[in-house]
């Protein structure tokens, strides 16, 4: 059986156009073009186009998709690796479900009773489920910073990475509990804390205004930084910009 591009796009959520743009790059050619020129696929090219969209849905390119593709065997085997991946992810994602949630009603309690947030569970649990890659495969959009990082923890050992990732962290649960006291983005407290951000910032590389403003900019426009931010407190990446906006007006313009 054969199903027509205009299908196997309603089918999949791919638009024709992406299957398209698959086939001119040889990563999903169809089984057949037919005499109207419309694109054919059979079920070989859908359990390939499954393989395509489970591998993106992990953060793998295109390219290295296209070589992983080339060098299966078997596509059995190949499923199962893929479904291991997913088991992987899944529990991964799972882990830092609960860590926001647990996060959550910390912060609930401790603005209700007064109560510090991280004496009320062991400090370490804020961090349950956070990997330095989290954070990292949010830098690209910033390929010069992203590489002055890679130099940065290419000479660090292990525990340290994870330190300074818990430090990272900790500097935004420390900025909610900052929002949630009322102090406005410009406040001393606040900008105390971006000051710091922006030293360690500046350790790695030199940093234009620009660029600084853009970097604000992405705490709310980059999907990965503003959901980061919005599972520790709801507004907390609209106030980390507006942190970071008033910042450099006041102290680089």
């Amino acid at each position: 059986m054969a199903w027509p591009i205009a299908e196997v796009a309603r089918m999949s959520g791919v638009t024709a156009r992406t299957l398209r743009h698959y086939d001119e790059i040889g990563l999903l050619p169809p089984a057949w073009i037919g005499s109207n020129s419309h694109r054919y696929y059979e079920e070989r090219q859908l359990l390939q186009l499954q393989q395509i969209l489970v591998l993106r849905a992990l953060g793998v390119g295109l390219a290295e998709i296209a070589r992983i593709i080339g060098d299966q065997v078997d596509e059995l085997e190949s499923l199962r690796s893929h479904h291991r991946r997913l088991v992987v992810e899944r529990d991964r994602l799972d882990a830092l479900a609960t860590t926001v949630s647990r996060t959550i009603a910390d912060l609930e309690r401790s603005r209700k009773d007064g109560t510090p947030m991280t004496s009320i569970n062991r400090p370490e649990n804020l961090f349950e489920g956070i990997q330095p890659a989290d954070v990292d495969a949010s830098l690209r959009d910033f390929p010069e910073h992203a590489e002055a990082t890679r130099r940065a923890t290419a000479a660090m050992t292990p525990a340290e990475i994870e330190a300074g990732q818990r430090e990272r962290t900790a500097r935004m649960v420390r900025l909610a509990e900052l929002m949630a006291a009322g102090h406005p983005a410009d406040a001393e407290p606040v900008q105390h804390m971006i000051d710091e951000e922006y030293q360690l910032l500046s350790g790695l590389r030199t940093v234009a205004v620009a660029d600084y403003l853009a970097i604000a900019r992405s705490c709310t426009d980059n999907e990965q930084w503003s959901a980061a931010y919005e599972a520790i407190a709801a507004g907390l990446a609209g106030y980390q910009r507006a942190a970071m906006e008033a910042y450099a007006a006041a102290r680089l313009s």
